[in-house]
């Protein structure tokens, strides 16, 4: 049976997946994380609430947002001053409900259990013909453990396979109230050093460390993903201290996930400031070289996006 009061907070599900764990898999996006990641491509999956998102292209200024918004942020948006809308905005989504042409819209849906398990069943004979399942992702999902324990164990009592994707920075016992319902966990590395990972995320990594070796010790299978974004975590040496961790923990997969900018316009829609404009992607020479220290210490590399 479901637990019809149970719901959580999502903001995508984005299906035919081949990236985030086996064959084709459905990602089940939650909102909320405790990180600020400067590279964030998902910047709309950081507040644990619903919020507007404001497409300037889509106004055609007809003014009924300003008619029913109660703090005048509405008025704001229409000057396409974001920032400072973001600012007196209340999410209240009155806005919302008059917009004519979608340039405001709610980021985030609760969803019960039953909702959520609809969705990713559609996709079932996709999981049974690649040997595909489900992955949930955020944010960091553990921010919501309760509904991702039901969804998992649900997932995993229809035969579905299942992935968590996390950046580890939870308490243990959030860990232990899912993982045994989860077959592969794809497991965020952002910086070896804990005041740069502090500099680059908001947070250090002694946690995250601590949560890895305790999942390592459990047998479950575990795959290191390294975001590699040029100038700030792409050297050599922070590479083949990543590479001496994994080998700690008997891992045997590295994911490494270029910086890419198409995530860059969600900022100034939902009226943030984003703080690696004019940062482009690594280049592929770069990407080899990182990819051969790894491989230097017998560990499998597969270069994602």
């Amino acid at each position: 049976m479901f637990d019809k009061q149970l719901k959580g907070l999502v903001f995508n599900i984005q299906r035919y997946s081949i990236h985030d764990g086996p064959g084709i898999r459905t990602l089940v996006f939650l909102k909320g994380c405790p990180l600020r990641c400067l590279w964030c491509c998902n910047p709309e999956s950081q507040s644990p609430s619903q919020e507007i998102i404001f497409t300037p292209t889509k106004c055609i200024e007809c003014g009924r947002c300003v008619e029913v918004c109660p703090t005048g942020a509405a008025e704001l948006y229409l000057k396409k001053d974001n920032l400072e809308a973001k600012k007196l905005c209340v999410a209240c989504m009155k806005c919302i409900k008059v917009c004519p042409s979608d340039a405001k819209q709610m980021i985030g849906r609760y969803m019960s259990l039953e909702e959520a398990m609809e969705e990713v069943e559609k996709d079932f004979p996709y999981y049974k013909r690649s040997g595909g399942g489900v992955t949930i992702s955020g944010g960091e999902p553990l921010m919501q453990t309760d509904f991702v324990r039901m969804l998992l164990k649900r997932c995993k009592e229809k035969g579905i396979h299942t992935g968590l994707e996390t950046c580890g920075y939870t308490k243990w016992h959030n860990f232990e109230k899912v993982i045994e319902y989860v077959d592969v966990l794809l497991y965020d590395i952002k910086h070896m050093d804990s005041k740069r990972h502090k500099k680059l995320t908001g947070v250090g990594n002694e946690l995250i460390f601590q949560n890895a070796k305790k999942i390592a010790i459990s047998g479950k299978d575990m795959i290191i993903r390294v975001p590699i974004i040029p100038g700030y975590q792409d050297s050599l040496e922070n590479m083949e201290a990543t590479a001496k961790f994994a080998r700690t923990l008997k891992i045997e997969k590295i994911h490494l996930l270029p910086y890419h900018r198409l995530g860059e316009s969600k900022y100034s829609q939902l009226g943030r400031n984003y703080k690696l404009k004019g940062v482009n992607s690594p280049s592929k020479r770069s990407i080899s070289k990182l990819k051969k220290v790894i491989e230097s210490y017998n560990l499998k590399v597969c270069v994602v996006g």
